[in-house]
């Protein structure tokens, strides 16, 4: 009888893990600006690689984790990469059969509308950046995507995640 259940499950929670060290790792305050959204980046990937068993509560988990570690209004990032992988999850297919070019255009898209819904719960409580400057980790991310997508795939074909 062939085993049915799934793997990996401890590769998904490490590479969420590392992303959310990577979110608060100290940088230059000149290259702080441009610092990616490491947890935006690991979810969209697990999303498009696992539909099945990534979702929702995954993505609204994961951004209450990064409230924490980041000090955010609770809930922010846990909305922000909820409309993410409800984006993710809708265009899953699709992104699938993309180039790497195209991939990285629609993952600054997605990391861009999670830091507008960033940036909008921040100017709400008054914090909010005063330039177009927040935006700039979508084109890191974007930069970094193909990188972040190879990477993540050869661990799930190499540990058999399913």
């Amino acid at each position: 009888m062939v085993d049915q259940q799934p793997h990996g499950y401890w590769l998904i929670l490490a590479s969420f893990f590392l992303a959310l060290c990577l979110a608060i790792l100290p940088l230059p305050h000149w290259l702080a600006w441009g610092r990616p959204e490491w947890a935006a980046l690991v979810l969209v990937y697990w999303v498009i690689a696992l539909p099945h068993r990534m979702g929702l509560v995954t993505a609204l988990a994961l951004g209450l984790m990064l409230d924490v570690v980041e000090g955010a209004v609770m809930g922010q990032n846990g909305f922000a990469l909820t409309v993410v992988a409800l984006l993710a999850l809708l265009l899953y297919q699709r992104l699938r059969v993309y180039s790497q070019l195209q991939q990285s255009g629609v993952i600054f898209v997605l990391v861009g509308i999670n830091l507008m819904i960033c940036q909008w719960v921040q100017n709400l409580e008054g914090a909010g950046a005063t330039t177009m400057l927040f935006l700039l980790p979508a084109v890191s991310s974007a930069l970094l995507w193909p990188l972040v997508f190879h990477l993540l795939r050869s661990l799930r074909r190499a540990f058999l995640v399913t």
